[in-house]
């Protein structure tokens, strides 16, 4: 028989399939492979650099936080946050007791300022940390921020915190 090539397509597809041969040739229509236009190439080589650039910028970030300085010595750096927020509710109720003071002529306790409307803490304490307001005369105060102590074998300190009348946060031991 003849080659199959140059016969009709109708004829060379009814012959193949009826003898199972599979023809070598092909016509202009039929090309094996498609040529990629290389814009495809581009995108996916632009979508790498944004994975490998974010990935960098990732671990910069990371490592960038875990060496931050802590904001007191022998406490983690997440701990910074917290910490403000502690100091900043000490100052509060400072402000409140001087008020109060001012006012009054005496020293409240913490339940005496929250239930009068001088001080608008929601809780009685942040974060495991807990207030506690000691009067020591007529004018004088302390206001104590105190968490329990950390588990044993545990790198992390919780600090005591200390305010007094004239409005100064102190660590205390």
């Amino acid at each position: 028989m003849g080659s199959l090539c140059g016969s009709s397509p109708e004829r060379s597809r009814n012959e193949r399939r009826a003898r199972g041969i599979v023809s070598k040739c092909t016509t202009p229509t039929e090309l094996l492979a498609r040529n990629v236009p290389s814009r495809h190439n581009q995108r996916m080589k632009g979508i790498a650099w944004i994975v490998a650039v974010a990935g960098v910028l990732l671990g910069v970030y990371y490592f960038y936080l875990k060496r931050l300085p802590s904001s007191d010595s022998g406490t983690a750096p997440t701990q910074a946050i917290s910490l403000t927020g502690v100091r900043n509710d000490l100052l509060q109720i400072g402000q409140a007791e001087r008020s109060n003071i001012a006012l009054n002529d005496k020293c409240s306790s913490l339940d005496e300022l929250i239930s009068s409307g001088a001080l608008s803490l929601h809780t009685r304490g942040r974060d495991g940390y807990t207030y506690a307001v000691s009067c020591a005369g007529g004018q004088d105060f302390q206001v104590i921020a105190e968490h329990y102590p950390a588990p044993a074998g545990s790198p992390i300190r919780y600090p005591k915190f200390a305010l007094d009348s004239s409005m100064q946060i102190q660590e205390v031991q």
